[in-house]
């Protein structure tokens, strides 16, 4: 195992976060920040608990859930199709360096990032709701999961684009929809029972329940089922991945 390799480009893509502070971390904290201020206090003041919780600290974990998937994808598909659009990914590929040292280097820092984005998020909830998490370690847990299995996602995407524009399509078009229609801002045992069965099929429902039991320990599915649909979905990407590398899918073309 490379590691110099791999602690090369983690860090060149780490410092890009800090070439593009504004960008990063300040529009997503600014954009959570005014979510708080116009669901958690306009909103949530005329409604009562959903769950037995107060609808502010609610809305916390889908909040945080929003920007993770958002960003994670963001930043691990840009990280991977500036090589690709400036030519610099030939010179990648031709060093002696493995496609799992690349995949290492750049998932990892996409993930980091993602990590610490939540964790400001987090922070930054406090000064407009008081909460509890019940679960910490757990929480870390999906955290690190979320990340994880998002940034693997926004590498294939950032793979299989060949203009930016394709890049937008997948956060905006799919992913934002999804994680509004997956409870983030409600408990979907709100709906109708018909609508409940149909959003069950929304894969985002099963990372906002667990995430939200690990801070209140209350969840609209089992916490079990929703722990093997994060692992499922990390398993697919990994496989997706791989066949990306043994392919050479849009990375040698």
């Amino acid at each position: 195992m490379n590691f110099y390799a791999i602690r090369a480009i983690y860090l060149f893509e780490l410092a890009r976060t800090w070439r593009t502070l504004l960008q990063s971390i300040a529009t997503p904290v600014i954009s959570t920040s005014l979510y708080f201020v116009v669901f958690g206090s306009a909103i949530g003041s005329s409604m009562t608990q959903v769950q037995g919780v107060s609808y502010g600290a609610f809305i916390v974990p889908g909040l945080i859930m929003l920007a993770l998937l958002t960003e994670s994808i963001s930043n691990a598909s840009f990280g991977i199709y500036m090589p690709k659009y400036s030519g610099s990914i030939y010179e990648l590929l031709s060093a002696p360096v493995s496609y799992l040292e690349i995949l290492i280097g750049y998932v990892g820092a996409a993930a980091t990032k993602s990590i610490i984005l939540g964790l400001v998020i987090l922070i930054t909830a406090r000064l407009f709701v008081d909460f509890e998490i019940l679960h910490p370690l757990w929480m870390l847990a999906f955290l690190v999961l979320t990340a994880l299995t998002f940034s693997l996602f926004g590498f294939i995407i950032g793979v299989w684009a060949d203009g930016w524009e394709k890049l937008q399509v997948v956060p905006a078009l799919i992913v934002t929809p999804l994680t509004f229609l997956g409870g983030a801002f409600y408990s979907i045992s709100m709906l109708p029972p018909a609508w409940q069965t149909v959003t069950l099929f929304n894969p985002v429902v099963y990372l906002i329940s667990a995430f939200r039991w690990s801070f209140y320990g209350v969840s609209d599915v089992n916490v079990g089922l929703s722990l093997a649909m994060i692992l499922g979905f990390l398993l697919l990407c990994i496989l997706a991945v791989g066949v990306i590398f043994k392919t050479g899918y849009r990375l040698k073309s």
